[in-house]
C-alpha cells in the first residue's frame, strides 16, 4: 500500500488511539501527539530519509479484528483530523481504502504470527 503525504508515526498513533479510546471525533493534536507509546523506529533513520516503524501488536490485531463500520469512522476521524492540519495539501489518498488495506494485511499478520511494518521515504 502506498500513500502519499502521511506521516506514518502519526497515522499509527491516531489508529491505535482509536481502538484503545474509540470516539469518532478526531483528537486534538496535543492529545495525540501526547499518546503513548508513540510508535518507535525499527532502526534508525537512514540517510537518505527512510523511516521503518513497526505497528504496536495491539493495533495490528484491532485492525485485523475490525469492522466495516470501525474503520469507516476512523477514516473519518482521520479524514477530519488531516483537513484541520493540512487543507488543500491534504492527501488525495482513499483513507477507507487505505485502512482496509492495512487492516486485511494485519490479518494475514495476526494470521501468520507476523507483525506489520511501515516504510516511509
Amino acid at each position: 500500500m502506498t500513500c502519499r503525504s502521511i506521516e506514518p508515526d502519526s497515522a499509527i498513533a491516531e489508529w491505535d488511539m482509536y481502538f484503545e479510546e474509540p470516539s469518532a471525533e478526531a483528537p486534538a493534536l496535543e492529545q495525540l501527539h501526547a499518546w503513548r507509546p508513540w510508535p518507535e523506529w525499527v532502526t534508525a533513520p537512514l540517510n537518505d530519509g527512510v523511516e521503518v516503524f513497526a505497528l504496536p501488536r495491539r493495533l495490528t490485531r484491532a485492525l485485523a479484528n475490525a469492522s466495516s463500520a470501525e474503520l469507516e469512522e476512523l477514516a473519518g476521524r482521520w479524514t477530519a483530523r488531516l483537513w484541520s492540519e493540512d487543507g488543500d495539501d491534504m492527501t488525495e489518498d482513499d483513507l477507507l481504502a487505505v485502512l482496509q488495506v492495512v487492516a486485511r494485511l494485519a490479518a494475514s499478520a495476526v494470521n501468520t504470527g507476523g507483525g506489520l511494518y511501515s516504510w516511509s521515504f
